[in-house]
């Protein structure tokens, strides 16, 4: 039968005939009390369409469809009432916590009818979704692996960046995961407006000047302006300016529904980010939440609270075959580095320092190395 129905009524023998006339139509499901459709919601869904009559004891179908609208926004909603309800029924069409009103008594054949268009009416609503989450989301994917051709160190950030996010997304059931994804995977745009050399000395931990320092804290504006020109990610787009800003930025500020969600996402980033930098550099998972947790007005601790449950796998590092100005504090040659003359310049095995990488780039300069070079990334705990 398709999508699934929710028909509520405090009249038990207006249930029975409903069901009974429909059954062989739609899916329906029923409940005698506003209280019982949300415990039937919670426990037996998702459904696609809710009829709920208007006058009932405690919950009317005002205050249900309400709550429905917040809790479940893709549901379609309809309200039966009786003539003396139709104003309340009209602002409610108005104020658009339903789809439309039926009157009462309502005959079988318009309230298949208006079940009818309801289920077209969500089939319509969760295609235009589908395909505008799916075509970003697939979007934003290829130009990340399409960015990682020019930088893999970074851009490669991107992917473990997007994945701590979606484990935060599911430890707090977030209703925009698919913008906080997005925003998770292309948090490090901005960084292709830096020199090589700032990356390099922040993966390896080593401290940048107060100029370099300048430059790294701009690149999140520039990831802003890149996405301020492609349409619907507008959120997306606030959440990476945002990316870098503590806990205690947020304090004290009244937002709209919209700033919220970015305000959250901008946390959830702060988190990622961080650290994914923590790890790269060789910090534990659990060293990593303790220094978080000792700085509640940098990260927000019921986002760090979400990373508890991650599980953290020791694996060998992938292998990437990557040009010179890729090449990373951390990763191990997997085979003999030469410069263009035969010199070796690092021997199979090495872990890159910092040294070490000022030396290949020294020499990759004046000499030349041989690319690409086979390196494996750090391994994870």
């Amino acid at each position: 039968m398709g999508e699934k129905i929710l028909l509520v009524d405090d009249e038990a023998n207006v249930l029975e005939a409903i069901q009974r006339q429909l059954r062989n139509r739609f899916e329906i499901k029923t409940a005698q009390s506003g209280e019982e459709a949300l415990e039937i919601l919670r426990t037996s869904g998702p459904f696609s369409i809710i009829v709920s009559d208007m006058r009932m004891p405690g919950m009317d179908g005002v205050q249900l469809l309400t709550l429905v609208k917040d809790m479940y926004p893709d549901m379609v909603r309809i309200m039966l009432t009786g003539n003396a309800d139709q104003e309340t029924a009209a602002e409610a069409v108005n104020a658009g916590q339903i789809f439309r009103f039926l009157n009462k008594p309502c005959s079988t054949a318009t309230l298949a009818t208006a079940l009818a268009l309801a289920i077209r009416q969500y089939k319509l609503i969760n295609a235009e979704k589908e395909l505008l989450n799916e075509t970003l989301k697939g979007s934003m994917k290829v130009l990340s692996e399409l960015l990682s051709q020019t930088n893999a160190t970074i851009f490669g950030a991107g992917g473990r960046i997007k994945e701590l996010v979606m484990h935060i997304c599911n430890q707090g059931k977030c209703r925009h995961s698919w913008q906080y994804e997005i925003a998770g995977l292309m948090s490090q745009l901005g960084c292709i407006s830096l020199p090589s050399d700032i990356l390099h000395k922040l993966y390896a931990g080593i401290e940048l000047s107060p100029e370099e320092r300048k430059m790294y804290e701009k690149h999140p504006e520039v990831g802003r302006r890149l996405f301020a020109h492609i349409p619907r990610m507008e959120l997306v787009a606030g959440m990476v300016a945002m990316q870098l800003s503590p806990m205690n930025a947020y304090e004290d500020e009244a937002v709209s529904e919209d700033d919220a969600v970015v305000c959250r996402g901008a946390q959830m980033l702060k988190v990622a980010i961080d650290y994914d930098l923590f790890r790269y550099q060789g910090m534990t998972h659990k060293d990593i939440l303790h220094k978080m947790k000792t700085m509640p007005r940098v990260y927000n601790p019921e986002i760090v609270k979400a990373l508890e449950g991650l599980k953290v796998k020791k694996e060998q590092g992938a292998l990437v075959n990557l040009k010179v100005k890729d090449i990373q504090t951390g990763m191990i040659a997997q085979e003999d580095v030469f410069a263009n003359n035969g010199v070796l310049i690092i021997p199979q095995g090495q872990v890159v320092t910092w040294s070490i990488l000022q030396g290949l780039d020294n020499f990759s300069k004046q000499v030349g190395i041989k690319e690409p070079v086979c390196m494996r990334m750090p391994s994870s705990e």
